[in-house]
């Protein structure tokens, strides 16, 4: 991996994490439209900057920390504003913010006890994080008043429920797996 932080990649993570408080902004201001327009936008990049430092051998230690970041400040910004909306239940805003909280704090604390763990992400993480992306595009589309199948969405948000609480779980168990291996 490079050591070089001034990379396409990272330059493409950093715009979509610069995006976020304008798509947030458009949201409260009601412009659906544009803020799918840019939240799709958004989307796409995460799967540019990917190819982009596999094929061109331009992953950094940087990018691989700063592009989950960038999509975990994306989706749950996302995630809060239609909560506060009411496009999605307050309990499901809870179980996605409470997975990130716990995830991060888990990593802080093996840090803090010097049992530094490297998390990578796991199949079923990059299944939900696909997931949550196309239903807030949904979501923001029915908004803007371009279709809504209201079936679509429920399935949806309970899919995602099932994912982040699968995903949270394969999580525990890396972090109690090295935190045993640390113990020993």
């Amino acid at each position: 991996m490079g050591k070089n932080v001034y990379t396409l990649p990272n330059l493409i993570t950093l715009a979509r994490l610069f995006t976020v408080p304008l798509i947030i902004y458009l949201i409260v201001l009601g412009n659906w439209t544009a803020a799918l327009v840019l939240f799709v936008l958004a989307g796409i990049s995460d799967a540019v900057d990917g190819i982009i430092a596999r094929k061109y051998g331009l992953g950094s230690e940087v990018g691989a920390y700063l592009d989950p970041i960038s999509d975990k400040v994306l989706l749950t910004a996302v995630f809060i504003a239609l909560g506060y909306y009411e496009v999605v239940p307050i309990w499901f805003v809870f179980l996605v913010v409470a997975r990130d909280v716990l995830i991060i704090g888990a990593v802080v604390l093996s840090t803090i006890m010097g049992a530094d763990v490297d998390i990578k992400p796991l199949m079923i993480s990059k299944a939900n994080t696909l997931v949550q992306i196309g239903l807030a595009a949904y979501l923001i589309a029915t908004k803007a008043g371009f279709f809504s199948i209201p079936i679509l969405g429920s399935a949806l948000i309970y899919i995602v429920a099932a994912l982040t609480l699968a995903s949270t779980a394969a999580y525990c168990v890396v972090w109690f797996r090295h935190m045993a291996e640390y113990e020993d």
